[in-house]
């Protein structure tokens, strides 16, 4: 077979085409993996003023409990599906939304608020015909888990159960909320801490569930504040607990397994692209050479003057609202002062041309399908609303710097040193974003990103060694990268 690629024909050998036809298969199975998840299941989204809303109920069901799934910060209907489709699949009725400033919804975030949010899918699963209005619980992790273990506080009577997950705080009594329970990660010591002292505060482990004290606090192995959602522990317990509490027994063998199929899908979008790359890369690029020295001082110098940047910064503006997006401003001006100080040290750049800004913007499109159109129905708002749109251009531009200067030093390198800077970033990722908390405890929503470092940049890595041209690789990383932050932190005040 022979391809045209940028006016020069390659032949697509067979090696090649096998490993095209593997990803075809990769990508179909997966979907029809998610698919399979949802068999069974009645499955809409729709809004209820304004709050998006997304409903999920045994098909054909009638007069069952029903669940409201509250997500946390920065956290999305989304990425509560789990517990979503274990409870569904048990002969729940489940309600998730968006709270103001997260996901689709484009009302900032004002906390005062968030309450009301809960109120309307609460009106909202009410109307559902399928919904049992004598039986209901709440689910909430994290921020969520306040706002619902509020809500089982202020209306004892109509929540038969609250479970809290990765708890925060709320004046909780041995008499309310009703059957509390009570679930933190093993990775997360400080939830586990503050649910010991919640479940102190609410009269100590209860078995008496029939009277409404039913109280547990459920340690969750091996997992930490975002694993949590995607542990069958997790979702089981929570099963369990609320079949407890309303008499019930459930059959259900449905295990959640979307993030493997999710995980299987992004394999085989890279297992295409490196069938392909081989034909838009066609003839090579010259690589730029720069003495090894400074490309590690530089990567060792970035996160050192981006948070002294941050800290000085942090005297004239409010950092944590920065650019309209919650800590997501603040993080796109950190890549941006690392990136440039990490440039400056390499004190040389590549050429553009015409054609390596036209695969960095193909590379984001491959990008963008590969991690967002199942991550949509899997874990992530990944459709960004006209208002998360304006954000996104500004942060891949801040960003831009430091994936340039990652491109150029993985220019035309082994395995064995692509693992080194992959290690490298990833290290100097982490412990930078560490650094800055130390000296900016208000941005402390950074952390969501740490546990993603290894993994994005270990991705982007492979994809840096498939193109083996900063441009490209810069072009489409910074494109994607922003993209990710434009979806994921919540719309400030």
């Amino acid at each position: 077979m022979v391809f045209e690629c940028w006016l020069k024909p390659v032949k697509l050998n067979y090696k090649r085409l096998a490993l095209l036809v593997l990803a075809i298969l990769l990508i179909v199975s997966s979907w029809l993996g998610i698919a399979f998840a949802r068999s069974g299941l009645d499955v809409r989204s729709f809004q209820k003023e304004g709050v998006p809303l997304l409903y999920l109920a045994p098909q054909g069901a009638k007069t069952i409990p029903g669940v409201l799934v509250a997500h946390g910060f920065a956290g999305s209907k989304q990425l509560m599906l789990g517990y979503g489709h274990v409870l569904a699949h048990a002969g729940y009725a489940v309600m998730l939304w968006d709270f103001d400033g997260h996901g689709a919804n484009g009302t900032r975030l004002e906390r005062y608020e968030l309450q009301q949010n809960l109120e309307r899918a609460l009106q909202a699963l009410l109307e559902q015909p399928q919904v049992d209005p004598g039986r209901l619980a709440l689910l909430g992790h994290s921020m969520g888990s306040g706002i619902v273990m509020n809500a089982g506080i202020r209306d004892r009577e109509r929540f038969a159960a609250t479970v809290a997950v990765s708890p925060t705080g709320a004046n909780v009594t041995p008499q309310s909320p009703r059957n509390l329970q009570l679930q933190a990660g093993s990775g997360e010591g400080r939830f586990v801490g503050n649910a010991e002292r919640l479940l102190a505060q609410a009269g100590g482990e209860n078995t008496n569930l029939a009277t409404g004290q039913g109280r547990e606090l459920v340690v969750i192995p091996g997992v930490e504040h975002i694993t949590i959602l995607f542990s069958d522990g997790s979702h089981q317990s929570a099963l369990r607990w609320l079949d407890a509490a309303f008499g019930r027994t459930s059959d259900s063998q449905y295990r959640d397994r979307r993030m493997a199929w999710y995980g299987l899908h992004l394999l085989g979008w890279l297992i295409g692209l490196a069938a392909i790359s081989p034909l838009l890369t066609h003839p090579p690029f010259i690589p730029t050479k720069i003495a090894p020295i400074r490309q590690w001082t530089g990567l060792i110098a970035a996160p050192l003057a981006a948070t002294a940047g941050l800290v000085l910064l942090s005297q004239r503006f409010d950092l944590q609202n920065l650019g309209g997006v919650q800590v997501g401003g603040a993080v796109g001006v950190w890549f941006l002062i690392a990136g440039l100080t990490w440039l400056g040290i390499l004190a040389r750049l590549p050429r553009p041309t015409l054609r390596a800004v036209g695969l960095g913007i193909m590379l984001f499109v491959i990008l963008w399908i590969a991690f967002g159109a199942m991550a949509q129905v899997v874990w992530l708002q990944w459709w960004l609303i006209p208002i998360r749109l304006r954000v996104w251009l500004p942060v891949a531009i801040a960003c831009f710097p430091w994936f340039l200067a990652a491109g150029i030093v993985q220019e035309n390198i082994g395995v064995g040193k692509r693992f080194l800077w992959w290690l490298g970033q990833s290290v100097v990722l982490i412990g930078g974003f560490v650094l800055t908390l130390n000296f900016l405890p208000q941005l402390g929503f950074m952390f969501l990103l740490l546990p993603l470092f290894p993994l994005l940049m270990g991705i982007l890595s492979l994809i840096a060694g498939l193109f083996n041209q900063a441009w490209v690789y810069a072009i489409g990383s910074a494109l994607f990268f922003g993209w990710l932050l434009a979806a994921g932190f919540p719309l400030s005040a």
